[in-house]
């Protein structure tokens, strides 16, 4: 992959998201051009969806502007747009307009999204949680269900309007039963007069025989006690077999629910159909010890979009920590043989634990040589998370709606602005 020096090597990054952002930010602009590629216009902090989706924060205190954050880098260049395919003979992207970018290496990081394990139909009845568009498409779901209920005489359909089912117990699933529940008990316990928030029903449904299955077990059993002291029914080792406007069925029991939330799976971006090669079954690219697809030095990806394996044989887990590790060493690996010298030793993953918050002053974390719960837990998560946003002014904004959310329990995004869809989705419903 060497490279003349008056030539100026063309990267492309397909993805803003964790991996993405490192490998641009550690590459440099002395030897590359760089064009990152995104279908939208933001790098989004998607550890903190869930408190969008909740009304605790704003959608623009966790989204950056990508042209923002390399403004004062000449060599990079952003383009708004979908790859559709990759031609690897020519070396080229194809996006959405038919355009086709050259590249001289190319890194995937494109992520992933919902995954209902062949079950694509409940998608308009269970949105999952990956872009700011589900975050405040949720928190609209949420609000107005509330609304709805302070204006209905009918006792059951308010009763199902004040109803909110999760699936999947992992850390998002986790995170939104916890902050819908101190939503509706804490938050708005005294803005409505003809219904009471406080007794709502939110139902948290896990397959697996318990929540948080990467966590110790006593962890786990301490998210399940505190989130029933919360209010929500933990209900595990049941998969939901039915999901409909109606609510969910599970073990053949029905919920009637207005609002349910996906948070049980996920599945891979098209790289592997854009590549050709090879993938999992979540549809990961498999790679190899330096992040390349077979034959293809050129080819990097990282991510969620990856299967890396780990010494111990396991894969590489699809967290934020592991996508910005990768793309440092990949953008490292980039400038070694650019410059001629011999690869970086084989990537290795250097987990840093597992953290989730479970509501006010509740967390779990677990590092390996310690693991902590409750206040002191719920701290690190909080500096653990205001540490990676981008830019002081981000980090100030957010720790002060966490201290006015906390201290006197408001939440200031309760905003409901109805979307196209959720009109449709209402309007499928009236005409049943």
């Amino acid at each position: 992959m060497a490279t003349k020096t008056h030539e100026r090597h063309k990267v492309i990054v397909v993805g803003a998201g964790f991996g993405g952002l490192d490998v641009v930010n550690n590459l440099s602009g002395k030897f590359v051009d760089v064009t990152i590629i995104d279908r939208r216009n933001h790098h989004l902090f998607q550890p903190l969806l869930y408190q969008v989706a909740g009304a605790s924060l704003a959608p623009s205190e966790i989204a950056w502007p990508i042209r923002h954050l390399f403004r004062k880098r000449q060599e990079v260049n952003t383009l708004m747009a979908e790859v559709v395919g990759v031609d690897k003979k020519a070396k080229q992207v194809i996006i959405d307009s038919g355009e086709r970018l050259s590249y001289d290496t190319l890194v995937l990081a494109t992520g992933a999204t919902h995954a209902y394990f062949g079950r694509d139909e409940w998608e308009p009845f269970a949105p999952g949680l990956k872009t700011l568009e589900d975050a405040t498409k949720i928190r609209e779901r949420i609000l107005t269900s509330f609304e709805e209920a302070e204006r209905t005489c009918d006792l059951v359909q308010q009763e199902a309007l004040k109803t909110f089912v999760i699936i999947g117990g992992g850390p998002t699933g986790v995170e939104l039963a916890g902050t819908i529940a101190e939503l509706a008990r804490d938050t708005l316990a005294r803005d409505f007069r003809n219904m009471e928030p406080s007794k709502s029903r939110v139902v948290l449904i896990e397959a697996a025989p318990r929540l948080l299955s990467v966590f110790p077990e006593k962890l786990s059993e301490y998210t399940r006690k505190a989130l029933e002291k919360l209010g929500v029914e933990v209900i595990t080792g049941m998969p939901v077999t039915e999901c409909s406007g109606e609510g969910v069925v599970y073990d053949g029991k029905q919920i009637k629910a207005n609002t349910i939330v996906w948070a049980a799976g996920v599945k891979a971006s098209p790289a592997a159909q854009w590549l050709g090669v090879e993938a999992d079954r979540a549809g990961r690219v498999i790679v190899d010890q330096h992040l390349n697809i077979t034959d293809h030095l050129d080819i990097f990806v990282i991510g969620d979009t990856a299967a890396a394996t780990m010494e111990d044989g396991k894969l590489v887990p699809g967290i934020a920590p592991a996508a910005k590790q990768e793309g440092k060493y990949v953008a490292k690996l980039i400038m070694k043989r650019l410059k001629g010298k011999e690869d970086n030793p084989p990537f290795k993953y250097s987990h840093q634990g597992n953290l989730a918050t479970i509501g006010h002053s509740l967390a779990v974390v677990d590092f390996g040589w310690i693991r902590l719960k409750g206040l002191f837990a719920w701290w690190i998560w909080k500096l653990v998370h205001i540490y990676f946003l981008i830019g002081t002014r981000n980090r100030l904004s957010v720790a002060l709606s966490w201290v006015w959310n906390h201290s006197i329990g408001y939440r200031g995004s309760r905003i409901v602005m109805k979307t196209s869809s959720d009109r449709a989705r209402k309007q499928h419903e009236d005409d049943k």
